[in-house]
């Protein structure tokens, strides 16, 4: 059940400024571009399988879903979003999150844009995870990369389906720094009693000095460095080929619901 418009309002010194319920049964394209870098791919392998339902978002991994970038991943499979858009031009070797192949080049020329890319601000989402023990699911923002360092990944959340048990699952909390010399790493998986196929809210807290997580508005972790450049958002689910055993990880469709996700900027 929803719980998006009971507490839907500006927090103490932020105004939200993206309020993404799924109220529509279409995909809100000034919201999202709905592929995975798609740069390193096609925007035709790194199309997202999704249904959007009563409010929510269900990002799926479908039985005959290719693997979104065979060549640098592997018969890794995704469905996701993002909220931005970088990357050079055809032949060219920029382009974001390169973060499987420093020898890779853009395979398919992209159209750059800013649809949600925000520097600073409280970001939380309401989701649930069905927990099929070979996917990942995630909530994550990158740097925008025009610049090569500013390349630094702030993980909200990343929970593997092999980590889940019924009353405590290992969540992925923190900072990548990446290509990003100023900062260093800064990324923990911790386990918390929580049972994740539920709806709880995943949150952080990005100012110029930190980053504070929060599961369920409870503070879970701190980071005393910070991203100092504009990033986007990145929401998926992901099947890991090695970890499909037995029966019950060959049933599809593979999902991770989404409630909303909401941004605010800070009152200036």
């Amino acid at each position: 059940m929803s719980t998006k418009n009971s507490d839907k309002k500006n927090k103490k010194n932020y105004n939200l400024i993206f309020d993404e319920d799924f109220n529509d049964s279409d995909l809100n394209l000034k919201h999202w571009v709905p592929y995975y870098l798609p740069q390193w791919s096609s925007r035709e392998k790194s199309k997202p399988n999704f249904t959007i339902k009563d409010n929510l978002l269900t990002l799926q991994i479908n039985k005959n879903q290719q693997p979104w970038c065979p060549e640098f991943n592997g018969d890794v499979k995704c469905s996701s979003l993002q909220t931005g858009m970088y990357a050079g031009c055809l032949g060219s070797d920029k382009g974001q999150h390169k973060f499987f192949n420093v020898n890779a080049v853009v395979r398919e020329q992209q159209v750059n844009v800013k649809k949600y890319v925000p520097q600073y601000g409280y970001f939380e989402m309401r989701a649930r995870f069905a927990a099929t023990k070979s996917d990942v699911v995630a909530l994550w923002m990158i740097g925008y990369e025009d610049s090569p360092e500013r390349s630094a990944e702030l993980c909200i959340m990343e929970i593997k389906g092999w980590n889940v048990n019924k009353n405590k699952s290992k969540i992925g909390i923190g900072l990548h720094n990446f290509s990003d010399s100023k900062l260093v790493d800064e990324f923990s998986e911790k386990d918390y009693e929580i049972d994740v196929t539920q709806f709880h809210i995943y949150a952080a807290e990005w100012t110029k000095d930190s980053i504070v997580f929060f599961i369920n508005n409870k503070i879970v972790k701190v980071v005393n460095q910070s991203p100092d450049y504009p990033m986007q958002f990145m929401l998926g689910i992901y099947e890991i080929p090695g970890k499909i055993t037995g029966k019950n990880e060959r049933k599809y469709p593979k999902k991770f619901i989404v409630d909303y996700i909401r941004g605010y900027e800070p009152v200036k």
